[in-house]
This record gives structure tokens, sequence and C-alpha cells, in this order.
């Protein structure tokens, strides 16, 4: 299999910036083989991803960096350069609903998604069948008021462990804790349905049904400790009609959260999603 690489970045925008990554790759005998950038006029602040090879094959990472160590601090660039071919280290989380692992499964088992799932962790052992299908180690981490630091203790300690890149929370129904946050800050995605916060609690769909909604739909987005306000990563919705049961919307719901869940973790993994402030910039 061939290697590639992807360098992102952000910086102040100013004139001669994609010059001089272009002339980067160049000198360092890459070819581009797709390149996408945004100027945010607003903000004055420009947005790169650039997915290129070297000549000869397969290129060495660590001396790619070294060289671009040395373009980057002129511009002050933020920047990331990884192995575009190398998967995703992707620990998820999940609770009682599985629709949303049971897709990102399947996508990460044909291929769609590359990321590699070293563990999933729940605080229920409601899927520990459904991992050993597909082989992955299983972890069940109660949750009660009592145990709740010691537990987010031990799934923090496995993201260190396993040397977890991203984490998922597949309706995982627990809220992190803020220190949690921090230290996963950029790094762990959440999904949940779009009625928030017009129907918050529990029966989001019964709510709904009762108000009479014609579209239902899904947000996810990077954890934060203002709870489910994170940087949004990616959006879906689908129309329902009045004829439909609280169950029928739920149904519907659920197509849309895994769909809109996979999407947002193949960005992140494919090196799409750079933040800008509150908000992303995410690259199709």
């Amino acid at each position: 299999m061939s290697t590639s690489f992807v360098l992102t970045l952000t910086c102040p925008d100013r004139p001669g910036l994609v010059f001089a990554v272009t002339r980067w790759i160049a000198e360092s005998g890459g070819n581009i083989l797709d390149s996408q950038q945004f100027s945010d006029s607003g903000d004055n602040e420009f947005f790169l991803r650039i997915h290129f090879d070297v000549d000869p094959a397969p290129g060495d990472l660590s001396a790619l960096r070294g060289g671009f160590a040395a373009v980057a601090p002129s511009y002050a660039m933020n920047w990331n350069l990884v192995i575009a071919e190398e998967p995703m280290r992707t620990l998820i989380l999940v609770s009682k609903f599985g629709h949303c692992l049971n897709d990102l499964l399947f996508r990460q088992s044909t291929g769609s998604l590359n990321i590699v799932i070293p563990a999933i962790v729940s605080n229920h052992r409601d899927f520990e069948r459904l991992a050993a299908t597909y082989e992955i180690p299983f972890h069940h981490i109660a949750v009660t008021p009592e145990t709740k630091t010691d537990s987010e203790a031990q799934i923090l300690s496995l993201v260190d462990e396993l040397d977890i890149d991203l984490v998922v929370l597949a309706r995982y129904m627990q809220i992190l804790s803020a220190d949690a946050c921090r230290r996963l800050e950029g790094r762990a995605i959440n999904i949940h349905h779009s009625f928030l916060p017009s129907f918050k609690g529990a029966r989001p769909y019964h709510q709904a049904h009762d108000r009479g909604v014609k579209l239902i739909g899904a947000t996810a987005h990077y954890v934060t400790a203002n709870l489910d306000e994170g940087p949004i990563i990616e959006q879906g919705v689908t129309r329902v009609k009045h004829s439909m049961t609280p169950s029928d919307l739920a149904a519907a719901g659920h197509d849309v959260e895994s769909k809109v869940l996979s999407q947002a973790v193949r960005l992140h993994s494919e090196s799409r999603v750079l933040m800008n402030g509150q908000r992303t910039v995410a690259f199709s």
C-alpha cells in the first residue's frame, strides 16, 4: 500500500501562504494529490489541508515534520502532519442505545472509516456480545453517583494505555467532568438529537411528537465542559409526518444520528476538521 501524507494548518491570513507550503512540498519531492483552503475574512484566519505523496515512496514522517518545522514559524502556523493511510485509534463509549455503535462497527469493518477500534467501553453490558462478534475488547465500567469519579479515571487510563487518538461518545449517556473534557479537548466527539435545547431531558421524541415537529435531526460536535455546546462538526435532518408515532420518530432520529456521527468520525479521522474559535472548518 502506498504512503501519502496530510498537512493541515491554520494561521493569520497573508499573501504567499500557499506558495510557501507548496514550494516546501515540491522541494521535499512531494506531489500534491488534493488541496483545500479557506480564508475567514471576518477573523483574518487562513485554513489549509493538503494531501500529498513523496517520491521516492514511502517518505519519512519525522524528516518531513522536521522540514516543515523550519517553514511554519515565519507564518505563525499551527500545523499537523500525519500519514494519510494510518488509521486513527478510536475508543467508543456507549450506554443502552446501540444504533450508533453498530453503524460505526460496520463501517469500520468494511473499510469506509479510517479508524481502528482497540476497545469499547460501556456502563452497561448490553453490547458485550456485539463487541465480541467484531473481536473487539469490551470494558464494562459501571457508573454510579458514588463511583463516577473512579469510573471516569478508568476510561482516561484506557485512553492513555491504548494510545487513543479519538474518543467517540456513541450515545454514551454520562456527562464527562470538566477535567475530562479538558484532557480530551479536540479529540472527543458526541452526538445528540437536534431538538436540544428545545426538548431537554427525558423522552425528547415524545416531546417532539407532542409539538408536532416536521423535521428531526442530529448534531455531532466536539465535547466541551459546556454540555452539548461544543464546536459543531456535522449535522443532518429528515422530514417526518404527522401520522408518525413517537416510536416512529425515534427510529427515524436514530438513523440520522448514526449517519451524522459516522460522517463526523470520517471527517475527523481524515484530518478534515480544523478549529475556528467556537466553530469548525470542515473540508469535505
